[in-house]
Formats: C-alpha cells, sequence, structure tokens
C-alpha cells in the first residue's frame, strides 16, 4: 500500500495554508488550532527532520512522594475519591498530614512512623463517615405549630410529585 510523504514537504501549518489557498479547505472549516499557531508561530520550525534539542529533565519529586507511593503500595484500591470534590481532604492527603505529624516528632523510626499512621488514618476515616452518616440523616424531625406533635418527613416523600 502507498503511503503519502506529505509530512516530509512541509509543516502542518504550511500544508493547512495551502489547502486554504486552493480552495480544498473552507475558511470556516480551518482547524482549531490554526488561528493560534499563525498568531503566534514557535520559534523553530516544527519539521521532522529537525534534530530533538538535548535538554535535562529536572526530576521534580516532593518530600512527600515517596510516603505516597508506599501508602498507594499498602493500600490498593480501598478508598473511593470525587475528584470534583475540593473541599474535603482525600485520605491520602489525611495520611500525608498524620504521617509527616509523627515523623516531626520523631520518636519512631520509619516503619513504625508508617504502621502508626495507617492506625491513625483508619479511625479518623470512621469518625469523619460517622460525621457524614450523623449529619445526613433521611427523616428529619419537623414541628408542627398547629397541633404541637412532631412528625417525620421523608425523603421519599419530598421528592414524590
Amino acid at each position: 500500500m502507498a503511503q503519502s510523504r506529505l509530512e516530509k514537504i512541509g509543516t502542518i501549518v504550511t500544508r493547512t495554508q495551502g489547502l486554504l489557498r486552493s480552495g480544498a479547505m473552507k475558511w470556516d472549516d480551518r482547524p482549531l488550532w490554526y488561528d493560534i499557531v499563525t498568531a503566534f508561530p514557535p520559534k523553530e520550525e516544527p519539521r521532522y527532520d529537525r534534530p530533538a534539542p538535548n535538554v535535562t529533565v529536572r526530576p521534580i519529586f516532593y518530600s512527600e512522594d515517596k510516603t505516597r507511593a508506599e501508602f498507594y503500595k499498602n493500600n490498593r484500591a480501598q478508598f473511593m475519591v470525587n475528584l470534583a470534590d475540593i473541599s474535603n481532604k482525600t485520605p491520602t492527603q489525611h495520611f500525608i498530614g498524620i504521617y509527616q505529624k509523627l515523623e516531626a516528632q520523631g520518636a519512631l523510626d520509619q516503619e513504625r512512623v508508617f504502621e502508626t499512621a495507617q492506625e491513625l488514618l483508619e479511625e479518623k476515616l470512621k469518625d469523619l463517615k460517622h460525621e457524614t452518616i450523623t449529619t445526613t440523616s433521611v427523616a428529619a424531625p419537623v414541628h408542627s405549630q398547629t397541633t404541637g406533635k412532631e412528625k417525620t418527613v421523608e425523603l421519599q416523600d419530598i421528592f414524590k410529585d
């Protein structure tokens, strides 16, 4: 099967410009990136035969990365995390906070700090779970002013329509 060698003739921008000039591509059908690349062209022309720049990539590690890796290694898929919820901390964030506090105290070795932090995390997650259960109850008591009696309203009754 014959393959196209057009990528060796010019860049994607010059080929798109040629399609627009010749009428093979309508101006309204141009790619989204075209206007941006023409307004802000790259410093060096992106050609296939250009040698890759010799740039050293600095390793970016935070102090808690090793702790996080060890945590995930020992606790695979135990926790469900809602990534859209930014108001609450994830179990990993709770763990790292506990681990750093224990490590700052300096009374225990690394392995014992890790085990203690896991135990404290389990207790903390149980407490948090218990708090959410008590704050979000299904039936809430409602006081009636006319009769003075207490009646309960079910959540299903509220949304029944």
